[in-house]
């Protein structure tokens, strides 16, 4: 594994996203993961799962630098794995709790909404869905997922503004809920997985998977129409224009 790295101790797993200093999600690391979630969910010596990073990033969302050099072809079959990952991470029917360590904007923020519990460290990080300002076209199925936790108002507003939140905002619209100090994170967050691992363990798994039906149904939905629209605006001289400023910015920072 290049992009991720595993641990499994007392049948609790900690994946540690490991790609870089802002862990940018790129096909290498979806694929990674995703295999990595699929052996786990099949796994009895495994009862649940942390997903962290490393301060001050959780994951920075999708690796534009990479995204951007993409021919048409290579484009359109990312976004088709990135809303299959997706869709593979709400159904995954273990406890899974996220342990974000730092700033978890756009593609970070959609793994961790993924999760059955997010906890965030302390910090001058950020957190939220800003895909309209770099002129991406959200799917529904994200919107669904956004506001599967805070409410389709929070939700609306926030995701046409392109709203970045602090761990104290995300904590009080209920997008995540506890926030730690940095050195109390992991502890944090294995003490809400295993009382979660303590409980029955195909009772949880279908209550979880009962109380997500509309949601898996909705990141399952046949998205080929939304994606012709996303891809449509991507080629698009004032998005490909958004995304250049973006990647020199990001460029002259690194």
């Amino acid at each position: 594994m290049n992009t991720i790295k595993v641990s499994v101790k007392d049948r609790l797993a900690t994946i540690t996203l490991n790609r870089g200093k802002s862990n940018a999600l790129n096909r290498e690391l979806l694929t990674e993961l995703d295999e990595m979630l699929k052996n786990i969910a099949a796994d009895e010596n495994v009862g649940g799962v942390i997903l962290t990073g490393t301060a001050p990033f959780f994951s920075a969302g999708l690796d534009l630098v990479e995204l951007y050099d993409y021919n048409e072809e290579e484009a359109k079959s990312f976004w088709y794995l990135f809303l299959s990952f997706t869709a593979n991470l709400v159904a995954f029917k273990k406890p899974m709790v996220a342990a974000i360590s730092g700033h978890s904007p756009a593609g970070g923020c959609v793994m961790a909404l993924a999760c059955d519990y997010r906890v965030m460290a302390e910090g001058p990080y950020i957190i939220g869905l800003n895909e309209v300002p770099v002129g991406i076209i959200v799917p529904n199925s994200i919107f669904q997922l956004y506001s599967f936790w805070i409410g389709k108002a929070e939700a609306t507003r926030s995701l046409l503004t392109g709203k970045l939140y602090s761990p104290e905002e995300a904590l009080k619209v209920g997008l995540v809920d506890d926030v730690v100090k940095n050195e109390s994170l992991l502890t944090a967050a294995e003490r809400k997985i295993k009382k979660f691992m303590e409980l029955e363990t195909n009772t949880w798994s279908q209550s979880k998977l009962n109380i997500r039906e509309e949601l898996i149904a909705a990141v399952n939905t046949d998205q080929s129409a939304t994606l012709e629209k996303m891809l449509a605006q991507w080629w698009s001289p004032a998005t490909r224009h958004i995304l250049k400023t973006i990647i020199a910015s990001l460029q002259r920072k690194s």
